[in-house]
């Protein structure tokens, strides 16, 4: 089971993460209902490193981006969800938009994100492959989102 962490304590860990020549892998999301996608976006993830940190939108940021109605499941057990998951090492809550601030402190050797962005539009990419990173994208479980079972739900249940 990993752990959800501050960022000055990930910082920490992961100076001792780079002398011990370790792999770190970092991607975000808002994890809001955690389902199949998310698991197997993250268990790919994992597979491409050593450590998998993921950053977490906090509620508002959620907000900022889905909408008033989101997140339905609070930030702190979002975090502590997927920090229980088989193949995340760290959790870590951010308050941005973008997940840039964590990146630019804890400089990731890979950068993932899923495949329906395009890799010159991630966030901190700049950043990450200045410091020999690479970033990469990995392709969506299809038919399955958060979005998606929020509507089935309301489709039963109204």
């Amino acid at each position: 089971m990993g752990t959800v962490i501050g960022l000055a304590a990930l910082k920490d860990i992961r100076d001792g993460l780079r002398k011990a020549g370790k792999v770190v892998v970092f991607t975000n999301g808002c994890f809001d209902i955690i389902h199949r996608g998310h698991i197997e976006y993250l268990s790919s993830a994992r597979a491409m490193g050593d450590v998998l940190v993921v950053g977490v939108n906090t509620d508002d940021s959620v907000r900022r981006i889905k909408g008033d109605k989101r997140p339905v499941t609070p930030e702190g057990d979002r975090a502590y969800i997927v920090a229980g998951l088989a193949s995340v090492d760290y959790a870590v809550l951010f308050d941005e938009d973008t997940p840039e601030k964590i990146i630019d402190e804890i400089l990731p050797d890979v950068l993932v994100k899923g495949a329906d962005w395009k890799i010159s539009d991630v966030a901190g990419r700049d950043t990450v492959e200045r410091h020999g990173g690479r970033v990469r994208t990995i392709p969506f479980v299809s038919a399955r989102s958060t979005t998606m079972i929020i509507e089935e739900i309301l489709k039963r249940f109204s």
